[in-house]
């Protein structure tokens, strides 16, 4: 799996799907815009969902998963 994009928010904030480094398990990575000097995260898709699924970021995700179901 290659690193992919969800979603990119307007202030530069960019929400991935990825393989975490270590683990190299599925994860959300977090990379906060340049200017809020923020670190880059890594979150385990259950938590990322659990955690606040109303944004566009989580919808994003979802929206992928939703493509992988048959109809």
């Amino acid at each position: 799996m290659s690193d992919r994009v969800l979603y990119e928010s307007s202030n530069g904030d960019m929400w991935l799907l990825v393989r975490h480094p270590a683990s190299n398990t599925p994860v959300v990575k977090h990379q906060p815009n340049a200017n809020s000097g923020g670190q880059t995260s890594y979150i385990e898709i259950g938590k990322f969902l659990r955690d606040g699924a109303n944004g566009p970021e989580h919808q994003a995700l979802l929206n992928l998963i939703g493509t992988l179901i048959r109809e």
